[in-house]
Protein backbone atom coordinates (compact mmCIF):
# COMPACT_ATOMS: atom_id res chain seq x y z
CA UNK A 1 0.00 0.00 0.00
CA UNK A 2 1.38 3.72 -1.08
CA UNK A 3 0.74 6.27 1.85
CA UNK A 4 0.55 9.61 2.11
CA UNK A 5 0.95 11.35 5.30
CA UNK A 6 0.40 15.02 5.31
CA UNK A 7 1.10 16.59 8.86
CA UNK A 8 2.72 19.77 9.61
CA UNK A 9 3.75 18.67 12.85
CA UNK A 10 6.89 16.75 13.20
CA UNK A 11 6.28 14.77 16.01
CA UNK A 12 2.78 13.40 15.11
CA UNK A 13 4.04 13.08 11.63
CA UNK A 14 6.89 10.49 13.04
CA UNK A 15 4.54 8.72 14.95
CA UNK A 16 1.78 8.17 12.40
CA UNK A 17 4.77 7.26 9.96
CA UNK A 18 6.19 4.48 12.88
CA UNK A 19 2.03 3.27 13.03
CA UNK A 20 1.70 3.07 9.22
CA UNK A 21 5.27 1.73 7.94
CA UNK A 22 4.16 -1.67 9.00
CA UNK A 23 1.46 -1.60 6.13
CA UNK A 24 2.65 0.21 3.06
CA UNK A 25 5.26 2.53 2.07
CA UNK A 26 4.80 6.03 3.50
CA UNK A 27 5.54 9.28 1.81
CA UNK A 28 5.35 12.35 4.00
CA UNK A 29 4.22 16.36 3.54
CA UNK A 30 4.37 19.59 5.66
CA UNK A 31 1.38 21.09 3.98
CA UNK A 32 -1.21 20.97 1.56
CA UNK A 33 0.57 22.65 -1.28
CA UNK A 34 3.49 19.89 -0.75
CA UNK A 35 0.91 16.71 -0.23
CA UNK A 36 -0.75 18.31 -3.75
CA UNK A 37 2.67 18.10 -5.06
CA UNK A 38 3.46 14.86 -4.19
CA UNK A 39 -0.14 13.73 -5.00
CA UNK A 40 0.43 15.04 -8.73
CA UNK A 41 3.71 13.38 -9.10
CA UNK A 42 2.28 9.89 -7.82
CA UNK A 43 -0.22 10.28 -10.65
CA UNK A 44 2.28 11.08 -13.00
CA UNK A 45 4.38 8.10 -12.18
CA UNK A 46 0.98 5.95 -12.45
CA UNK A 47 1.66 4.69 -8.77
CA UNK A 48 -1.31 6.63 -7.12
CA UNK A 49 -1.90 6.40 -3.55
CA UNK A 50 -4.02 4.06 -1.76
CA UNK A 51 -4.12 6.19 1.54
CA UNK A 52 -3.77 9.85 2.77
CA UNK A 53 -3.71 10.90 6.24
CA UNK A 54 -3.64 14.43 6.40
CA UNK A 55 -4.16 16.62 8.95
CA UNK A 56 -7.34 19.61 8.70
CA UNK A 57 -4.97 22.80 10.17
CA UNK A 58 -1.91 23.31 7.97
CA UNK A 59 0.32 26.59 7.55
CA UNK A 60 0.16 27.60 3.74
CA UNK A 61 -2.85 25.58 2.48
CA UNK A 62 -4.81 23.46 4.65
CA UNK A 63 -5.90 20.38 4.63
CA UNK A 64 -9.64 20.99 3.24
CA UNK A 65 -8.04 22.97 0.23
CA UNK A 66 -5.81 20.65 -0.86
CA UNK A 67 -8.43 17.70 -0.52
CA UNK A 68 -10.94 19.47 -2.50
CA UNK A 69 -7.61 20.22 -5.25
CA UNK A 70 -6.59 16.47 -4.85
CA UNK A 71 -10.30 15.42 -5.77
CA UNK A 72 -10.06 18.00 -9.08
CA UNK A 73 -7.01 16.43 -9.73
CA UNK A 74 -8.56 12.94 -9.69
CA UNK A 75 -11.59 14.30 -11.95
CA UNK A 76 -9.01 15.42 -14.56
CA UNK A 77 -7.15 12.42 -14.49
CA UNK A 78 -10.06 10.60 -15.35
CA UNK A 79 -10.12 8.71 -12.20
CA UNK A 80 -13.80 7.21 -11.23
CA UNK A 81 -15.22 8.20 -7.52
CA UNK A 82 -15.32 4.45 -6.70
CA UNK A 83 -11.71 4.49 -7.31
CA UNK A 84 -10.53 7.88 -5.74
CA UNK A 85 -7.56 7.49 -3.17
CA UNK A 86 -9.13 6.92 0.55
CA UNK A 87 -8.71 10.33 2.84
CA UNK A 88 -8.55 10.05 6.54
CA UNK A 89 -8.71 13.73 7.61
CA UNK A 90 -6.94 14.53 11.50
CA UNK A 91 -7.29 17.26 13.44
CA UNK A 92 -6.92 18.74 17.15
CA UNK A 93 -10.53 20.31 17.31
CA UNK A 94 -13.65 18.40 18.14
CA UNK A 95 -15.36 20.19 15.97
CA UNK A 96 -18.18 19.55 14.08
CA UNK A 97 -17.79 21.65 11.44
CA UNK A 98 -14.45 21.19 10.42
CA UNK A 99 -15.53 17.01 9.91
CA UNK A 100 -18.58 17.66 8.19
CA UNK A 101 -16.82 19.86 5.46
CA UNK A 102 -13.82 17.58 5.20
CA UNK A 103 -16.56 14.65 4.86
CA UNK A 104 -18.19 16.92 2.18
CA UNK A 105 -14.58 17.82 0.68
CA UNK A 106 -14.77 14.02 0.22
CA UNK A 107 -12.80 12.85 2.90
CA UNK A 108 -13.53 8.93 3.95
CA UNK A 109 -13.30 9.34 7.46
CA UNK A 110 -11.63 11.43 10.57
CA UNK A 111 -9.85 10.85 13.33
CA UNK A 112 -9.81 13.02 16.56
CA UNK A 113 -6.10 13.50 17.86
CA UNK A 114 -3.88 12.12 19.87
CA UNK A 115 -3.84 9.48 17.33
CA UNK A 116 -3.43 5.99 18.84
CA UNK A 117 -2.54 3.05 16.66
CA UNK A 118 -5.29 0.65 17.13
CA UNK A 119 -7.45 4.21 16.43
CA UNK A 120 -6.00 4.46 12.92
CA UNK A 121 -5.99 0.53 12.43
CA UNK A 122 -9.15 0.34 13.04
CA UNK A 123 -10.32 3.60 10.84
CA UNK A 124 -8.13 2.02 7.69
CA UNK A 125 -9.54 -1.13 8.12
CA UNK A 126 -13.18 -0.07 8.01
CA UNK A 127 -12.30 1.72 4.36
CA UNK A 128 -11.13 -1.72 3.34
CA UNK A 129 -7.86 -1.00 2.81
CA UNK A 130 -6.62 -3.96 5.32
CA UNK A 131 -7.97 -6.20 7.39
CA UNK A 132 -7.00 -5.13 11.65
CA UNK A 133 -5.63 -7.74 13.46
CA UNK A 134 -6.33 -5.67 16.82
CA UNK A 135 -2.64 -5.30 17.22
Amino acid sequence: MKILIVEDDFTNRKIMQKILSDYGDCDMAFDGNEAIEAFQQSLEEKKPYDLICMDIMMPNMDGQEALTRIRQLEKKSGIATRNEVKVIMTTALDDPKNVVNSLKSGAASYIVKPISKQKLVDEISKLGLFVSTGA
